[in-house]
């Protein structure tokens, strides 16, 4: 179809429909109503549904969604399951923002057959782009349903398209809606996104935008060119909430999705409700806001306060403080959709994102002034939507618990912030500045977590300016998808053009994961130096396990394989010695003893994640794996320190699965059968680019997509013995593990630590914990005598004379080598007033410390970054206490003299 068949549909053509051009903004649309002017579309013409009945008003939210798929169900569609928020399936983004997400690229591009065809269902979506639109603009959701009904036109297979697309859309809005057909425009328009693009139909009704019709035929470039795909793709998108909206006529989506959260806050918050003049003057036009543009938004509120006899300052302080509690509802049910599908916030990925929206929502409450904790908030959602999303009451504490963490961390960072900002701010007005530069702004949230709100407030007490204009939608739109960072991949010996002449190479490692001897063929010799056979026991590496080593024997002799990788379906093996002829038979042995301790580390990783997620919660994902012959690196998403009681469960349940002796089970499976069977956590491991799966599932316990070599039943891993857990980074935590043989010598070795420790505190096993407790403590009480005795011999000195004095401020130098440069400094200082003292040792290592009376009008900072600039060195500190390391240290008395000067001089 071209340009002119989509646009000139027999659906329109042979049912009376009139096509025009909007004069607003040029576009054609098709409208039954023969007065009509413009499309419909905003800013072509005001929202006429407010407060008025447009079709048939329903209940709830879950009224609109039923009768959407019990719509489609009846004309063939198969209803499935909504798919979780975070994209786990996918590389290239973290988070579902339309229902198209959950097809591409793998349905899209025909690679699998969809879970059905054609299929309707209604998906929760999270798009931050619009964040510092949400609450204001009355329409923009951070969080939102997109239902949809889609048809997968693979190569000649024909399921419908563009006409029956916009008969079931009208069908759909007069029949089970009840919307006057002459109240529906059909907007022509070209849409694109997650790498697909093709024509639409943007369905509007009374100025709102209720649906937008797909017809996906095409690739897109990262230069924007549009490429012909063999598949035609019916990519529909009708916002729920937006439709529930309309149907109410309510003032805005916030006070028709969220009423109840809504009338709560005020409550809670002692808000009133706007005026219903103002509320209605808004709601008409509030299709024109957008706060990215904020001197065009400020002019339609100045168009509002106008016709309502209020001025513009009036307007913003009477809505200032219900936006908030809008975007408050909004969030909070945003987060219960990210944090109840497994994210845990932290400073990457997902993580992020879901911070952003936690911090952003503690601050509103602070602008309300409400001391109500934002898990409190999360829970009222959890039961509003309780009748929509049942799983979420299982994990209610779970959810809470790491909304409560989160929200102690961010407190914490706010006072840490307190001094970041001062700092700044103080520099910034030193140097004269008047406005605080925009990359400032994103540097204290990036590495200090403080948010602009926090600055701007800070900044205009302090006379100067900070534009913090869109600063979430910019931050969010930045983070919301993988970078190629993110996207770590196995680094290929070989370019992959090499090898694609090749046959795949027989994977004897998974038709037998014990071989260790077999026979081959060479097929190639690649770069000189690796090998490629016609079938291989040795396992490539991939999936965080390390590829086996071994030799291959031959006519001439024996090479030795250093490692074996895999370039599309070839394996390459790293070979050191005596390579063999092409063509020639060899023989391979593979150190099976290496081998079968990866496979006791591989399965114990699946084992000890499926006691993790029972004992932590199922927002434990796994973040970073390596599985070597010695032991398991395994990084996991996790909000909090691991307990000592919490570690010992996990090693209890692991061990439990393994004295069980389930069996290990291994099997292909058709990507999309193995995703509605198993759920989305077979992605553990990350994305799977493939169409058919390597399942290896412990029944009962785990099921994953894995590549790696495993053992057939868990008894023979023998033994799981955990060596402790760290937190690696935000949101993240380490566990190190040992299985079978390692960890059996890993108990032999530490038995023998005990055995030595029994022997030196002369204990028996029952007392060595007691002993070793006792010896601890007087360990402590020696030390703290010691450091009375050396203070005591500090002051029993000799007199220090002052080097000399500025004023009335004495500086004294001190040069020990027998005292820590801070052990000196401070003691000496604490029988002094109005003094400066520095220590000194012959390394260069010196501390800086500055009696209390002083530091109204000195800085011990200022003063050693001056000494540290002069003398060569560099150090750190408080405003009391400086610390740092010099290289010219004969100097140290006249660059300490200029330096108190020079900051005595500054404060005048």
């Amino acid at each position: 179809m071209n340009k002119e068949e989509f646009i000139d549909l027999p659906f329109f053509k042979e049912n009376g429909w009139i096509k025009k051009t909007c004069p607003v903004c040029g576009r054609t649309f098709w409208t039954l109503n023969p007065d009509r002017k413009v499309c419909g579309d905003q800013p072509c013409e005001e929202y006429g549904f407010i407060n008025k009945r447009v079709g048939t008003r329903p209940e709830s939210l879950t009224e609109v969604r039923s009768k959407f798929i019990d719509f489609f169900a009846s004309r063939g569609h198969t209803p499935i399951k909504r798919y979780p928020v975070v994209a786990r399936w996918r590389e290239d983004v973290f988070l579902v923002g339309a229902s198209i997400y959950d097809f591409q690229p793998w349905v899209t591009e025909g690679l699998v057959p969809p879970p059905a065809n054609p299929l309707v269902i209604s998906q929760p979506s999270i798009r931050l782009t619009d964040l510092d639109n949400v609450g204001k603009t009355g329409r923009h959701l951070t969080g939102f349903e997109m239902m949809a009904h889609h048809a997968f036109n693979i190569g000649d297979q024909r399921v419908y398209w563009a006409n029956e697309t916009v008969t079931f859309a009208y069908e759909l809005f007069t029949k089970v809606y009840g919307i006057k057909p002459e109240e529906i425009t059909f907007i022509f328009d070209v849409w694109s996104g997650g790498g697909n693009a093709g024509e639409d139909y943007e369905v509007m009704v009374r100025g709102l935008e209720v649906a937008t019709l797909v017809f996906m035929h095409y690739k897109t470039t990262d230069t924007g060119e549009f490429i012909p795909m063999p598949n035609r793709i019916v990519d529909t998108g009708y916002g729920l909430e937006r439709i529930y909206w309309l149907l109410t006529g309510s003032y805005n989506v916030y006070e028709a999705v969220f009423s109840g959260i809504v009338e709560k806050l005020r409550k809670q918050a002692g808000v009133s409700k706007p005026p219903e003049d103002l509320l209605y003057s808004l709601a008409v036009k509030s299709g024109r806001l957008d706060y990215k543009n904020p001197l065009e938004a400020m002019e339609t509120l100045k168009l509002v306060a106008s016709e309502i006899g209020l001025s513009l300052d009036e307007v913003r302080r009477i809505l200032a403080p219900n936006e908030a509690i809008y975007a408050i509802a909004d969030h909070t049910r945003t987060l219960t959709w990210m944090i109840g599908d497994g994210v845990v916030p932290s400073n990457s990925g997902a993580g992020y994102l879901a911070r952003l929206l936690i911090r952003r929502s503690i601050r509103l409450l602070k602008m309300l002034q409400l001391d109500l904790p934002l898990s409190e908030i999360i829970s009222w959602q959890i039961k509003y939507w309780k009748n929509d999303f049942p799983e979420y009451e299982e994990i209610e504490d779970e959810i809470r618990d790491i909304i409560d963490y989160e929200e102690e961390k961010f407190a914490d960072t706010l006072k840490r912030g307190e001094k970041v900002v001062s700092d700044l701010l103080s520099s910034l007005k030193n140097q004269g500045a008047r406005v605080v530069p925009g990359d400032e702004v994103l540097r204290l949230y990036e590495s200090h977590g403080i948010p602009p709100e926090m600055l701007k407030e800070k900044a205009e007490a302090e006379g100067l300016q900070v534009d913090i204009t869109g600063f979430y939608s910019k931050l969010a739109e930045l983070k919301n998808r993988a970078t190629a960072e993110e996207k770590k991949a196995i680094q290929l010996p070989v370019d992959p053009a090499t090898v694609s002449n090749l046959p795949p190479t027989r994977t004897l490692y998974y038709e037998d994961e014990k071989m260790h001897s077999f026979e081959a063929s060479v097929v190639a010799i690649v770069n000189g130096k690796y090998l490629v056979l016609d079938q291989t026991a040795f396992y490539p590496e991939g999936g965080g396990q390390l590829a086996d080593i071994g030799q291959i024997s031959h006519s001439k002799g024996t090479c030795t394989v250093k490692a074996a990788y895999k370039v599309g379906n070839v394996i390459l093996h790293e070979c050191e010695g005596q390579l063999p002829e092409i063509g020639e038979k060899v023989h391979g042995n593979i150190d099976i003893e290496r081998r079968l301790n990866l496979m006791r580390h591989h399965t114990s990783t699946h084992i000890v994640l499926g006691a993790l997620r029972k004992v932590l919660g199922k927002h434990v994902w796994q973040a970073g794996a390596q599985k070597t012959p010695e032991y398991v690196r395994f990084d996991f998403t996790h909000h909090k320190p691991i307990t000592p009681e919490q570690a010992r469960q996990i090693e209890l349940l692991a061990n439990q699965v393994v004295m069980e002796d389930r069996p290990v089970k291994k099997y292909l499976m058709n990507r999309t059968q193995a995703e509605q069977r198993f759920g989305f956590t077979l992605y553990q491991g990350g994305a799977v680019p493939q169409t058919t799966l390597r399942v290896v599932e412990i029944p009962g316990w785990d099921a994953e997509a894995c590549g790696g070599t495993h053992c057939d039943r868990t008894g023979e891993i023998g033994l799981i013995k955990i060596l402790g857990f760290e937190k690696i980074q935000d949101g993240v935590v380490r566990v190190i593990f040992k299985a079978g043989k390692p960890a059996l010598l890993h108990i032999q070795e530490t038995e023998e630590k005990l055995r030595n420790i029994q022997e030196a505190l002369q204990a028996s096993y029952t007392e060595v914990d007691t002993k070793a407790k006792q010896l601890a403590r007087r360990v402590e009480e020696l030390e703290k005598e010691v450091k009375r005795l050396r203070e005591e011999a500090l002051k029993g000195k000799p007199q220090l004379a002052p080097a000399a004095t500025i004023g009335d401020i004495n500086i004294y130098i001190f040069h020990s080598d027998d005292y820590t440069p801070r052990e000196a400094a401070t003691t000496i200082a604490k029988n002094l007033t109005k003094s400066i003292v520095l220590a000194l040792n012959t390394n260069g290592n010196f501390a800086l410390k500055i009696t209390n009376d002083l530091l109204d009008k000195l800085d011990a900072r200022t003063i050693g970054q001056n000494i540290s600039q002069t003398l060569k060195g560099k150090g750190g500190g408080v405003n009391d206490l400086y610390q740092g390391h010099i290289t010219e240290t004969q100097n140290i008395k006249e660059a300490l003299i200029q330096a108190v000067k020079k900051t005595l001089q500054q404060q005048q």
